[in-house]
């Protein structure tokens, strides 16, 4: 046998010793996967309540910027009008002209009243309660009242 015939049966021996030894070592034990699927249910059960609080804040933030926009565009609204768009008018008159001298809109981008973060209509009242009007985002809940992430957030102090 010469050399080189030596070597390549010597490397086809170790090649096949090392594809059976993997054969045994191929994949991961149920247990190992179980330890694993432990841990990542650990984490999020300490991890998933802090990201779903700031989800909430963040929506609540949300509204209460998409309110202050309300109001500047209803501001530039009684500029041009002398008057602010009355409850049956509501925040569409800030979007579309109702054929009413003096109006230089649409006083929204885009020419639509957006719903806030949680998909509900926000709330208009002209006159409102303590203001000229008042607008309001009855939160994740879509009902008057509520607490957490269900509570009202309206412009100025309710």
């Amino acid at each position: 046998m010469k050399f080189e015939e030596a070597t390549a049966v010597g490397r086809k021996v170790r090649a096949s010793a090392i594809q059976r030894r993997r054969r045994g070592q191929a994949g991961f034990t149920l247990v190992e996967m179980l330890v694993v699927i432990t841990i990542i249910g650990m984490i999020m059960a300490l991890v998933g309540p802090r990201v779903l609080g700031y989800l909430g804040e963040s929506k609540a933030k949300a509204a209460k910027i998409q309110i202050e926009s309300f109001s500047s565009a209803l501001d530039l609204y009684y500029l041009d009008l002398g008057r602010y768009p009355n409850s049956n008018e509501g925040l569409a008159a800030l979007a579309r002209s109702n054929n009413t001298p003096g109006w230089n809109g649409p006083y929204l981008r885009g020419g639509v009243v957006p719903n806030d973060p949680w998909g509900h209509s926000y709330v208009y009242r002209s006159p409102g309660e303590r203001a000229p009007y008042e607008i309001i985002s009855l939160g994740s809940d879509g009902q008057e009242g509520g607490s957490g992430t269900a509570t009202d957030i309206a412009s100025g102090a309710r």
